[in-house]
């Protein structure tokens, strides 16, 4: 975290490691894969490294986009960017670009593969919702993200998927174009395109609870550093309970719109009492509140 003030917290940081290990080898194995499905060896690393080289480079131009965001100036939107300056000036790091998203779900997020060239976004919805206090206590969490480095590797793990998916559609595009039967090396092409998608499966549902795991920590971490910053917990557990209840009042079309950026989110986009709250990539509610309500009164003596 260079020399922001933003406390290490030692516990996300070996949780970061093991989780780059993990995808290191996750990515070997796809690439393995893609060799035994017949395609040469410079297309597969050119493959893999576009597909890297895409989601790590342009991770804040995609999130951008896919939430119909864009950057302000100061001229625009003078308050948002007063909060920004004002926790960048008491974190003592670099000011990162500010966004708005033109949506109505109350949320924020954080991307970029570094400080340097990160985006905090808020969304319209958060910003009309929420009071100036409690939207600089979420602003302060999504900068912790920041400072802790744990986008990159968020960005990295969802792009295993992606890369798994490629792979299960190479196998049928193989065998397609193959005309069934046997391959160049007497392989059986139905059980080789079988045994790719269920490889392709298995490594989509890894790299789906590395992030699950890592993202719940990451939160409650995010929580913590965020509310150290601020010296308010109470305030940042006021904005979780406050966005958390607006959310059950959001049309679940438009919940369903924003899921593949539940990661990112300070609160999942979800309805609440959905079965899909059992796979969400935030821990519950009621684990960062108590987290925060501890925090508070260890603050207070």
């Amino acid at each position: 975290m260079a020399k922001s003030k933003f406390e290490t917290d030692h516990g996300l940081n070996v949780r970061m490691f093991l989780t780059g290990l993990l995808l290191v080898l996750l990515y070997a194995i796809i690439v393995t894969v893609l060799l035994r499905v017949g395609l040469s060896l410079g297309l597969v690393v050119v493959i893999a490294l576009a597909m890297i080289f895409s989601q790590y480079y342009f991770s804040d131009k995609i999130a951008m986009f896919s939430m119909h965001a864009h950057e302000v100036t100061p001229e625009q939107e003078p308050k948002l960017h007063e909060i920004v300056d004002r926790l960048c000036l008491l974190a003592n790091m670099e000011k990162p670009r500010v966004g708005v998203a033109e949506m109505d779900i109350p949320n924020a997020f954080a991307t970029g593969r570094s400080p340097k060239h990160a985006v905090i976004c808020a969304t319209r919805g958060l910003m009309n919702r929420l009071s100036d206090e409690e939207l600089e206590a979420v602003l302060a969490h999504e900068l912790s993200h920041v400072a802790h480095r744990d986008v990159a590797i968020m960005t990295i793990a969802s792009g295993v998927g992606m890369l798994a998916g490629l792979v299960s559609r190479i196998a049928m595009w193989s065998a397609m174009f193959s005309g069934g039967g046997r391959g160049r090396n007497g392989q059986n092409i139905v059980l080789v395109e079988m045994a790719t998608w269920i490889v392709s499966l298995v490594i989509y549902v890894i790299a789906y609870l590395l992030t699950m795991a890592l993202s719940r920590y990451r939160e409650l971490a995010a929580d913590r550093s965020g509310a150290i910053l601020i010296g308010k917990p109470s305030v940042l557990a006021s904005a979780l309970v406050h966005i958390t209840g607006d959310m059950g009042r959001i049309p679940r079309t438009d919940l369903r719109k924003a899921e593949s950026m539940n990661a990112f989110f300070f609160a999942p986009a979800l309805a609440s009492g959905t079965a899909a709250s059992l796979f969400s990539t935030h821990p519950s509610l009621e684990k960062r509140l108590d987290q925060l309500n501890k925090l508070e009164r260890q603050m207070n003596g």
